[in-house]
């Protein structure tokens, strides 16, 4: 098999001090315009000699993509890196997006960056490679019918368990909030604030989109009740802790259970009976960049079949690409169920969406308050 890549390293209550929608509309946005017309793009202009600016989370693309790009095109690619969503949104309203031309993102926060008019409104006519994407997600790219972003990987979460630790298999999400006696302080839950509370939402029978406060208010004191059971909140190493057995039962995304899969065939997989999320990552041509058309190549080079293939080769995350899943090579799609058998069941969960500002500063303010006590 492959080297695997990680991404989503975040802490809890990282980057909480604005809210997302109130970050970027103070930022020269203006939210929820209506959709835009893409602006005109000539897939026959000459790129040869541009060089774009992409961030992306470290190792969640091929390491060559730049000659790969250049390949391709004839144009050069920088690659930045961010850690987080958050990090993200500073760089992009911290200077108005100045230098960066293609941003890497999951959807909430893609859908808040078209609303606040940050992104390019996409032609998909110019993106030759758009036709093998999965039309249901690729519908999950619009804002009032208009698409802003190409789908990149997708997927769900759910609970990693070590299978030989735990003496059933658990199967809600309240194992993991109210975990019996003998596995307290051998669970882990997640800090990035859409999934920090998603498993209380779920519990409780909300949606993961919820905007009524006194459902939030609910799932702040599940979280509060549940807080004193947690190992730690961990979005980046808990497969590792379920490797040495430090932790028997942990939030996760789907992706990253493989990893521990990977290394140890006791660690399974399994979304609560409650349900889950439906959460996809996506790129993105800021509003900003001086090279659209280059923008659209990169999409396109992305996009190819043989190079979006490596990301479900070697990141192990489900990609909305049917071409691409062509060329997987069948022995990893039978070594790692969620890839193959298991698939349509990681893409059945509610669709995590943007809730808006008010809704978000909501989010925030209960993890500060779980976060501080």
């Amino acid at each position: 098999m492959k080297s695997i890549n990680r991404r989503r390293t975040t802490a809890f209550a990282a980057a909480c001090g604005a809210t997302l929608a109130l970050t970027l509309s103070a930022c020269g946005g203006d939210t929820d315009t209506g959709a835009e017309e893409p602006a005109a793009v000539d897939t026959d202009a000459d790129i040869t000699g541009q060089k774009i600016v992409v961030s992306n989370w470290e190792g969640y693309m091929p390491e060559d993509i730049d000659a790969l790009y250049n390949e391709a095109t004839g144009a050069d690619v920088e690659i930045t890196y961010h850690a987080t969503n958050e990090d993200v949104v500073a760089k992009v309203t911290g200077s108005g997006g100045d230098g960066l031309d293609v941003i890497f993102a999951s959807q909430p926060f893609l859908e808040a960056f078209a609303k606040a008019g940050l992104l390019q409104p996409l032609d998909t006519d110019a993106i030759s490679n758009w036709g093998n994407l999965d039309a249901d997600i690729a519908d999950l790219t619009e804002v009032d019918g208009q698409a802003y972003w190409a789908p990149y990987t997708v997927g769900t979460t759910g609970i990693c368990y070590r299978e030989d630790l735990v003496d059933e298999a658990p199967d809600s999400w309240y194992d993991l909030l109210t975990p019996e006696e003998q596995y307290q302080g051998k669970v882990t839950m997640m800090g990035t604030q859409r999934w920090a509370v998603l498993p209380a939402q779920k519990a409780l029978g909300f949606s993961a989109n919820t905007t009524d406060e006194g459902e939030m208010e609910q799932v702040k004191e599940l979280m509060l009740d549940a807080k004193p059971n947690l190992l730690a909140y961990d979005d980046s190493t808990f497969y590792e802790r379920l490797i040495s057995g430090e932790a028997v039962m942990t939030e996760a995304w789907d992706g990253w259970c493989n990893y521990g899969t990977a290394e140890n065939a006791d660690i399974k997989f399994v979304v609560p009976s409650e349900g889950s999320d439906l959460w996809a990552d996506g790129m993105a041509i800021l509003k900003s960049s001086e090279h659209l058309e280059a923008g659209y190549a990169f999409i396109d080079t992305i996009l190819d079949a043989e190079n979006h293939a490596w990301v479900e080769e070697n990141i192990l995350y489900n990609i909305p690409n049917s071409a691409a899943r062509e060329l997987v090579s069948p022995e990893l799609v039978e070594q790692f169920d969620l890839l193959g058998e298991r698939r349509e069941e990681m893409l059945t969960g509610e669709n995590m969406t943007d809730v808006g500002d008010d809704a978000d500063a909501l989010y925030n303010k209960i993890i500060t308050e779980v976060s501080a006590s």
